[in-house]
C-alpha cells in the first residue's frame, strides 16, 4: 500500500491534535513532523516533501495561503497537495486559488474529514495515471528533436539524448560521445519530450530512462543514478524524485 505522506500546518495545539486523531485512523497515511508557523512549514517542506499538507489558513508570521505559494515555487517535479483548514468560511476563495484539493472548517466533522479524504486519493490517482502516461505509452525512437546551436539546426533523436542540465546560462544536452549546446531551457527540452522515456531526478537534471544503469542510496533519502555513457555519469536523485522514480519502474 502506497503511504500519502502528510503534514499538518497548525499552529492550535487543541486542532492540530484533532486533525492527527483523524488521520493516524487512516490505514494509508504517514504522518510526518508538524508545523507550527508558515515559515516552519516551509523549511520542513524542504526536509520531507510531503505528498499532502493539512494548512491552516491563519498561520503566525507567514499565512498560510503565502506559505502554500512560497512552496509551490520551491517545488520542482510535482508540489503537494494542499487540505486548508479554518474556523471562517470567508477564506475558502482565496484557498482554492491554488487550487486546494479542500476546504475544512473548523471544529472537524467526521464525515466532512473522510470527503475530504476522498477527494484527495482521487487527486493523487489522477495525478499519478498523468505521470505514468508518457512514460509506458505513445514512446518511439523514431521521432527527431530539432535543436538550436549557435547558427546551426541539429536534428537528433531522443534516444540518442542520456541527460541534459542548464550550465553556465545554456544547455548541455549529453549524448554518448558529445554534448550539444542549445539556448533553450530545460523546461523546453522537457516539453519537447514529452511522450519519451525522460525523468527530472533533479531541479537541474532532465535524464533518460532509458540510459540507467543502476540506482544507489547517498543520504537523507537522496540517491544517485549511475548512466551507461563512456564516463559513467552520475546524476543526483532527490527524494521526492526517488519516489516517483521508483513508482514508474513498478517499485
Amino acid at each position: 500500500m502506497m503511504k500519502i505522506h502528510t503534514m499538518i500546518a497548525e499552529d492550535e495545539q487543541l486542532a492540530r491534535e484533532e486533525l492527527i486523531y483523524l488521520l493516524e485512523k487512516e490505514k494509508d497515511v504517514k504522518l510526518l513532523p508538524n508545523a507550527e508557523t508558515g515559515k516552519q512549514l516551509v523549511e520542513l517542506y524542504k526536509e520531507y516533501e510531503p505528498d499532502v499538507i493539512f494548512l491552516d489558513v491563519h498561520m503566525p508570521g507567514m499565512r498560510g495561503v503565502a506559505a502554500a505559494k512560497k512552496i509551490m515555487e520551491l517545488a520542482y517535479i510535482r508540489a503537494p497537495l494542499f487540505i486548508f483548514t479554518t474556523a471562517y468560511e470567508d477564506y475558502a476563495v482565496e484557498a482554492f486559488e491554488i487550487e486546494a484539493v479542500d476546504y475544512m472548517l473548523k471544529p472537524y466533522d467526521t464525515e466532512r474529514f473522510q470527503m475530504a479524504m476522498n477527494r484527495l486519493r482521487k487527486r493523487m490517482q489522477q495525478l499519478k495515471s498523468k505521470e505514468e502516461g508518457p512514460s509506458n505509452q505513445g514512446m518511439t525512437s523514431s521521432a527527431k528533436l530539432l535543436i538550436d546551436n549557435d547558427d546551426r539546426t541539429i536534428v537528433l533523436s531522443p534516444d540518442a539524448i542520456y541527460y541534459a542540465m542548464p550550465h553556465n546560462r545554456v544547455l548541455e544536452i549529453h549524448t554518448e560521445d558529445k554534448v550539444i549546446y542549445s539556448r533553450m531551457s530545460l523546461q523546453e527540452l522537457e516539453k519537447k519530450l514529452q511522450g519519451h522515456a525522460f525523468f527530472r531526478t533533479h531541479r537541474s537534471y532532465l535524464v533518460n530512462l532509458n540510459h540507467i544503469q543502476e540506482i544507489t542510496p547517498w543520504f537523507n533519502g537522496a540517491s544517485n543514478i549511475t548512466l551507461r555513457d563512456k564516463k559513467q555519469t552520475t546524476i543526483p536523485v532527490s527524494r521526492t524524485a526517488r519516489k516517483h522514480l521508483f513508482e514508474l519502474f513498478g517499485s
